[in-house]
C-alpha cells in the first residue's frame, strides 16, 4: 500500500491517500482536496472511501468536495455527530471558514477492510467521544487522527474531550500494536508505537 501525505486546511491538517491496485482511500481531507484530486485523476485512481478519525473541523473541511466529485462513501463514528452542529465541527470561530455540511454513514469499530487489506477500526476517544484509529496490520500502519503525536497528544480541553480516556486509549487500543507499527497522525511527522512507548513524556517518566 502507498501512502501519500497532503497537509490541507487552515491548520495544515495531514490527510493521507491510500492507494493499492488502483484503488485508493483518503483519511480526513481537512481542507480543499484539489490536489487530491488531481492525483486521482492523473493517475486514473478509484476513490472507494473517504474515513474522518473525528469530526473536528480541520479534518472533514474537504468532505463534501471530495465526495461529490467522486462519488466515495464517507465513514465516521457516530458519535462525533454533535460536533458538526457546533464551531468545533463546522468551523466558522477565529475568522475560520464555516465547512461545508456532508452526508456520511456510521463505522462501528472491529473488524473490516479497504483496498483489499484487513483493517481494525479502533475505537479511540479521548481527542472527542467518536475518534477512531484505523490499523492496517499487514501495512504495519495505524491512521490515528489527533490521538497520538511524535512524543505528543492530541488536546483533551475541548469539549468531548478527557485526558484520562484518551492516555487510555493510546495504551490500550496503540500501544498493543507491534512497536514497529507506524503511526500516521493528524498534525506533524509520522512515529512509531515502539518509539512513543519509550520516548513520548506522557507515558514515560522520562525523554532521552
Amino acid at each position: 500500500m502507498q501512502i501519500r501525505t497532503f497537509a490541507l486546511g487552515p491548520l495544515q491538517t495531514n490527510c493521507y491517500l491510500l492507494i493499492r491496485n488502483g484503488d485508493a482511500v483518503v483519511v480526513d481531507p481537512g481542507g480543499d482536496p484539489s490536489a487530491v484530486l488531481n492525483v486521482l485523476r492523473n493517475e486514473g485512481l478509484t476513490l472507494t472511501h473517504i474515513l474522518n478519525t473525528h469530526f473536528h473541523f480541520d479534518h472533514v473541511g474537504g468532505n463534501r468536495k471530495l465526495a461529490q466529485e467522486t462519488g466515495a462513501p464517507i465513514l465516521a463514528d457516530e458519535k462525533d455527530a454533535y460536533l458538526l452542529e457546533t464551531e468545533l465541527g463546522r468551523g466558522g470561530f477565529m475568522g475560520l471558514p464555516a465547512i461545508e455540511l456532508f452526508e456520511y454513514e456510521n463505522i462501528e469499530p472491529g473488524a473490516t477492510s479497504f483496498l483489499g487489506l484487513d483493517c481494525a477500526v479502533l475505537p479511540t476517544p479521548g481527542h472527542s467521544p467518536g475518534s477512531v484509529s484505523f490499523h492496517f496490520p499487514d501495512a504495519a500502519a495505524v491512521f490515528v487522527g489527533d490521538l497520538l503525536f511524535n512524543r505528543s497528544i492530541g488536546r483533551t480541553d475541548f469539549p468531548g474531550g478527557d485526558l484520562d480516556v484518551l492516555k487510555n486509549s493510546v495504551v490500550g487500543q496503540i500501544f498493543t500494536l507491534p512497536p514497529e507499527t507506524v503511526v500516521y497522525s493528524g498534525h506533524g511527522d509520522p512515529t512509531t508505537v515502539g518509539d512513543e512507548m519509550r520516548h513520548n513524556p506522557f507515558f514515560t517518566d522520562f525523554s532521552f
